[in-house]
């Protein structure tokens, strides 16, 4: 870990109390640790979100080269595919 930076944080006294509580259960050594522990899930889940949105980009682009197809076309395929009666 690098440099490390003191953050003042304000809870609800109920969240404080289950990080009082896991610490002194021994499931964390500091509340410090708790908080680290949680945001490091948070950053890791902020960056599978923008990996996917990143990925839409990335199809949306591809499909904007082409080749188009027309509407009809488009429906036809599909009926085809997935054996979709005419209405």
């Amino acid at each position: 870990m690098g440099k490390l930076e003191r953050i003042t944080v304000t809870m609800p006294e109920e969240l404080a109390a289950k990080l009082r509580a896991a610490v002194e259960s021994g499931e964390y050594a500091t509340t410090s640790e708790i908080v680290r522990d949680a945001l490091q899930e948070w950053s890791q889940q902020q960056d599978r979100r923008e990996a996917g949105l990143q990925k839409l980009r990335d199809m949306i682009e591809e499909g904007m080269k082409g080749p188009f197809l027309d509407g009809p076309t488009v429906l036809a395929e599909l009926r085809a595919k997935y054996a979709v009666p005419r209405e």
